[in-house]
């Protein structure tokens, strides 16, 4: 039996954040990962999808350049090999350098598969260990499937499947318009598909505010991308080398829509299978998620085991980045450290489409719900110079407490994936409308259309009154 201060089931993002902090605070961690380490983020997700999602920002940008602005310039092909080599480098250098991470931390990782077989001890293998501080799960989730639609790899998939598809298909049928259902739209219609996104919420990204919907839905059909909500899938299979589906509309009509891929999007569920939860006296609940009984240290009911990323049940929001937050938690918790609770409402919220969407705090419709009459501010980004240099719409809604701080900050357009930061800051730190209002906005920058939204709750407007 081997002795250990730290054991960390699954080597994904918070499970290594978990293990990389643990060590750095002096506690002897072993790391077990049956697969690479990095988990879905680095190998299957965040990363890969995001560069592909770059390079399919290349193709639009050609696009923009010849039919806006008079260059004359066109894509005379996509080199597939070249864009995923390009793809897999960016992963593969990653993954050495989380590998490297571990190995100067000190961390030991333990190759395999592993199984609780006590509150405080994990087989990995034919190795048993034991922890005298505490156990940590990490395995993470995956793609969701259907009752018959089971991915075959190559006309039905999952996000898994169609990122390492070996060549865009020249149209894809979207099941699910959550974030990574409109990514892959975004993605395919860049490459040159037909899309049509199916989903059965009356908006898309139904998480968030209603206005984040709306103007990403307007933007994805200015791109020629179908866009159907409110919609019902009635059947769908394999059809003559491509899918056929049939869907009711949000108006009751019936449509049947054919495509060379059908992607199915509808979310992902956690990973527990061979874990033995019960060893543990462990379980667990109705959707398949190992519930926190302490949501500040993130320890379950059974004392020294406690719980990172995706296998937590909301509030979190099963985000890479929502995962390193809770692995510094966790390990801090861990050596005895006494840490800020997580909050996870000012968790940023990104979909790396085109156009981008990016939110923090609550939406309109949270804050109603709390029992809070909120006010409101929406500008347009094209009310900017520099909105209407992108020429792509978009907007910035700021949600706050009336005489009080801003809740919530929800922006859609080109780029804003890196404008997000200012919100977090603004609702993490309580600020009101009128504290942010006194810094100045760089102009010409998308941002000022942020500082003219608060300009505005602070009854100091300047272009919008």
């Amino acid at each position: 039996m081997n002795e250990t201060d730290v054991i960390v089931i699954g080597g994904g993002t918070g499970g290594y954040s978990t293990a990389l902090r643990a060590a750095a605070l002096g506690l002897d961690t072993v790391l077990a990962e049956r697969g690479l380490v990095g988990g879905t983020c680095l190998h299957r997700g965040c990363v890969p999808s995001k560069a592909m999602l770059h390079a399919a920002e290349l193709v639009d940008g050609i696009a923009e350049a010849r039919e806006r602005w008079g260059v004359k310039a066109t894509v005379e092909s996509v080199d597939w090999a070249a864009l995923t080599a390009t793809r897999d480098d960016i992963v593969s250098r990653n993954h050495r350098g989380v590998e490297g991470h571990l190995s100067r931390a000190g961390v030991r990782v333990a190759r395999g598969s592993a199984e609780l077989t006590g509150a405080r001890t994990v087989r990995v293998g034919s190795e048993e260990f034991t922890a005298r501080r505490g156990v940590v799960l990490a395995t993470g989730s995956r793609p969701r499937t259907l009752p018959g639609l089971e991915p075959d790899g190559e006309r039905i998939v999952t996000s898994d499947e169609a990122l390492f598809a070996p060549g865009p298909p020249g149209s894809v049928l979207v099941l699910g318009g959550g974030a990574i259902g409109v990514e892959y739209a975004s993605l395919h219609r860049s490459l040159g598909a037909e899309v049509t996104v199916v989903e059965a919420a009356d908006r898309l990204l139904p998480l968030e505010d209603a206005d984040v919907g709306r103007h990403l839905a307007r933007g994805l059909r200015k791109r020629g991308i179908e866009v159907l909500t409110g919609a019902r899938l009635l059947d769908a299979g394999v059809r003559h080398g491509g899918v056929r589906a049939t869907v009711r509309t949000a108006r009751g009509e019936t449509v049947t829509r054919e495509a060379e891929r059908l992607l199915v999007a509808v979310g992902r569920v956690p990973v527990t299978d061979g874990l033995n939860l019960a060893a543990a006296g462990l379980a667990t609940d109705e959707r398949g998620f190992v519930a926190p009984a302490d949501w500040s240290r993130l320890e379950t009911a059974v004392p020294g085991v406690h719980v990172v990323g995706d296998l937590l049940p909301p509030p979190s929001p099963g985000l890479a980045h929502a995962s390193f937050a809770e692995g510094l938690l966790v390990a801090e918790t861990l050596a005895g450290l006494a840490t800020p609770v997580l909050d996870h409402a000012a968790v940023p919220r990104v979909t790396y489409s085109g156009p981008q969407t990016a939110s923090v705090g609550l939406t309109e419709e949270q804050a109603r719900a709390r029992g809070v009459d909120p006010v409101t501010n929406t500008v347009p980004l094209t009310a900017v110079a520099k909105g209407m240099v992108h020429g792509q719409g978009g907007m910035v809604k700021i949600v706050a407490e009336p005489s009080g701080p801003v809740l919530g900050v929800h922006l859609v357009g080109p780029n804003v994936s890196e404008m997000i930061a200012e919100g977090q800051l603004v609702v993490g730190w309580d600020a009101e409308p009128a504290d942010v209002a006194r810094h100045i906005h760089a102009h010409p920058t998308l941002s000022e259309a942020v500082g003219e939204a608060f300009l505005t709750l602070a009854g100091r407007g300047l272009h919008q009154w």
